[in-house]
């Protein structure tokens, strides 16, 4: 799909299923990786996953621009336009716009080594997923030496 069929498509579904033009550019943006589109307050355009279209196809796309419609008229008309906002809630489920997309394949890793330091002096034993430098930080509980365990 090009940026003009793109462009296209939201703009027939604005006036379908909402009733009201969509005035904004409409947009791929390669970069977007753990979402299907957002809507951009100031500019008030919407940017999309191309992604999304390619692994899930046509219909998951047009569940992802009703969701990002009901962002854009409803904060045009200065309603609660917020994923938490009633209006937004009841518009999105009155258009039948998707509330998540699906994950994409690889879009997260999962953090599985955990490292492990314990404090010379107390002999606490600290868990974090993230590296930590012992000679920057001390015991949280003694202010006493880390070291690094296995």
């Amino acid at each position: 799909m090009k940026q003009e069929e793109l462009q296209e498509l939201v703009e027939t579904i604005s006036k379908n299923e909402f009733g009201r033009p969509f005035l904004h550019e409409a947009r791929f943006n390669l970069r977007l990786r753990t979402t299907g589109g957002r809507y951009l307050l100031k500019s008030h355009d919407i940017e999309f996953n191309p992604k999304q279209l390619e692994v899930f196809g046509e219909e998951a796309l047009i569940g992802i621009v009703k969701h990002e419609l009901c962002h854009y008229h409803l904060h045009i008309q200065n309603k609660g336009y917020k994923h938490k906002d009633r209006d937004f809630k009841e518009l999105l489920k009155k258009v039948g716009g998707s509330r998540y997309c699906e994950m994409l394949p690889g879009a997260r890793r999962t953090i599985t080594t955990i490292h492990h330091y314990q404090c010379t002096s107390c002999q606490f034993t600290y868990e974090r997923k993230r590296r930590m430098d012992t000679k920057k930080y001390v015991c949280g509980r003694c202010r006493g030496k880390l070291k690094k365990i296995n």
